[in-house]
């Protein structure tokens, strides 16, 4: 019988490794499942979460090198159909699945991510009609951010110069879909706005799939056109089709060429206004004179110009009415404050020192200063009677204090 050898279990691990990274059937599968036990480490970029169905699990990981391409954020709870293969994670010895591409299950990426940064965005207010700015109606600058090659850049440009050939326009040509294109649109926006170059901004392009509309769903330039001082006008695709840019502008065009006709007043109409306004302004300014004779006729008959002097008679009148108004007024107030006067006159005579003496009663003083008890009082002391019609000077004999003292 043959003895097996003793391994270790770096040795275990390790062979269960090599066997699965061997076999033919885990180097490449797709599986599906419902995304748990999400945890998106933002600083290395790997994700690391669990794939499961009602009866199992499975642990998986998604290197930042692959996890970067995902055109969707992954959810707890989301259903995902994912590409990668099975091997053993040797420390551990864990099995898990590494997943090198994702899709979402029952929804395409792209849409779902569309879905997601819409939601986000709106939910930060981006998309509210009060931070919106005005489209300002007679602009000077007009700048129109675009392809140079497409379709959307010459319909843009002709109706311009058909509706308001006297604004200028300021092209910025671009990329409109491809891996650069929204680096480029980005960029023009803020030169746009860095030189302050256009009271106003196209941006746009023509119709075309998800894909081909794609840059327009950049969250960075979501975020630049919504901080843009200059109004932007979005009109990217035809009328049925939404972009991100689109919720973000202070105005949706549903096509480049409406984009044109709403960023501008009709030329023809304008002319045509101002035509009706020369032609009226005789008759306008006729008619202000004959009213302004009217006015003047009036005035030539009223009485003051007729008869000045009957006018000023009038006023004399009502000014001699107001002066003995006054007067009257006046001879009221002061013979109130008299009859006041009088009255406390009286009530301060009452209580004045002068008066009380008169009554019978004296005051007592010793060197100015007056007595007011028997106890400041001493034998022989000389004092001072002060009388209603003199004083006399008096000496001390005797000192009786009442049974009070």
């Amino acid at each position: 019988m043959a003895v097996s050898s003793v391994i270790t279990v770096s040795q275990l691990n390790f062979y269960i490794k090599s066997l699965l990274d061997e076999s033919p059937a885990l180097r490449e599968i797709y599986i599906t499942g419902e995304i748990s036990n999400l945890t998106d480490h933002y600083r290395s970029g790997h994700i690391y979460l669990s794939l499961k169905d009602d009866k199992a699990l499975v642990r998986a990981v998604m290197f930042a090198g692959n996890a970067r391409h995902l055109r969707f954020k992954p959810e707890e709870g989301m259903k995902v159909i994912a590409r990668g293969r099975v091997s053993v994670y040797e420390a551990t010895g864990q099995y898990q699945l590494y997943i090198e591409d994702m899709q979402p299950d029952g929804i395409g990426a792209l849409n779902l991510a569309y879905e997601q940064l819409k939601r986000k965005l709106s939910a930060e207010g981006l998309f509210s009609e009060d931070i919106k700015k005005p489209i300002p109606a007679y602009p000077k600058r007009i700048g129109v951010i675009t392809s140079p090659t497409g379709a959307a850049v010459q319909d843009i440009l002709n109706i311009l110069g058909r509706r308001y050939p006297i604004a200028e326009v300021v092209f910025c040509p671009v990329l409109v879909q491809g891996e650069n294109a929204s680096a480029q649109l980005i960029d023009a926006v803020e030169r746009f706005n860095k030189a302050n170059a256009a009271d106003v901004i196209i941006i746009g392009r023509g119709g075309g799939s998800i894909e081909d509309l794609w840059a327009f769903n950049d969250e960075k330039l979501a975020r630049t056109i919504a901080k843009s001082d200059i109004p932007v006008i979005s009109a990217v695709g035809h009328e049925t089709d939404f972009t991100i840019c689109d919720f973000v502008a202070d105005l949706r065009a549903p096509t480049p060429s409406a984009a044109a006709e709403l960023a501008t007043p009709n030329m023809t109409e304008l002319l045509a206004y101002f035509k009706s306004v020369k032609d009226s302004l005789p008759a306008i300014m006729q008619r202000r004179i004959d009213f302004e004779k009217q006015e003047l006729d009036n005035l030539a008959s009223s009485k003051v110009l007729l008869s000045p002097k009957e006018f000023i008679n009038i006023r004399k009148n009502e000014l001699d009415m107001l002066s003995a108004d006054m007067i009257k007024a006046f001879k009221a107030i002061l013979s109130e404050n008299q009859r006041d006067f009088v009255a406390l006159s009286a009530k301060l005579d009452a209580l004045s020192p002068l008066s009380v003496l008169s009554r019978g009663y004296s005051i007592v003083q010793n060197k100015n200063k007056v007595i007011k008890s028997a106890k400041e009082l001493n034998i022989g002391q000389n004092i001072m009677v002060k009388l209603s019609d003199g004083k006399a000077e008096c000496e001390v004999k005797a000192i009786t204090l009442d049974e009070k003292g």
